[in-house]
């Protein structure tokens, strides 16, 4: 049996809470991933509720040579002027063919880190990726739409959308689990039917 695959979560202070549970838990508990924790120095954060993480590692490249897959999640800090940089980390996964998602605010890493220059992908609106990174390289790859977008390896989503980018970074990872990505699918979307 293939050894798990492991996914980073990277998290900086005020997190948004509601971006990454059913990706983390759906990986772990029908994928059999392993998911670990990741701040940009190792330093605990603390979430948009309050809630304070205690991250398992920091956002070197070196200490996550383990990482299949990175989901970078949302906060108000990213789109500030002191934003950490944590594009050699992201550009490492990419390089060797890992998964690379942003969720909200996230995706301004994803976009500062030059991954849409050929990938399209969305955010939470144009207008805001624009106002947030105006000259980031990629723009006319941007699909304005309510859900996420996977293109190959690359994953994004706006803020609203934690399902469809759970779905969508899971397919990415794991393309040949179809039955099980179905399952999801379906266990998610019986919430609005």
């Amino acid at each position: 049996m293939p050894s798990a695959k492991t996914i980073g979560f990277l998290f900086i202070d005020r997190f948004a809470d509601w971006e990454y549970g059913l990706l983390s838990a759906s990986a772990v508990e029908w994928f059999g991933a392993r998911a670990v924790s990741l701040t940009p120095t190792g330093e605990p954060v603390v979430s948009a509720s309050g809630f304070r993480l205690v991250p398992d590692r920091g956002a070197d490249p070196a200490e996550n040579a383990d990482l299949g897959a990175i989901a970078m999640i949302g906060s108000d800090v990213w789109t500030g002027k002191a934003t950490p940089d944590v594009s050699a980390l992201l550009c490492t996964i990419d390089e060797r063919k890992g998964v690379v998602g942003g969720i909200c605010a996230g995706t301004l890493a994803l976009a500062r880190a030059g991954l849409f220059a050929k990938a399209k992908h969305t955010s939470n609106g144009r207008d805001w990726i624009l106002k947030h990174e105006p000259d980031y390289e990629g723009a006319g790859n941007y699909q304005d739409v309510a859900h996420a977008v996977a293109d190959g390896r690359i994953v994004s989503a706006p803020g609203s959308a934690p399902g469809t980018f759970a779905h969508a970074f899971l397919s990415a990872l794991y393309p040949d689990r179809s039955a099980e990505l179905g399952e999801m699918k379906a266990l998610f979307a019986k919430e609005y039917s």
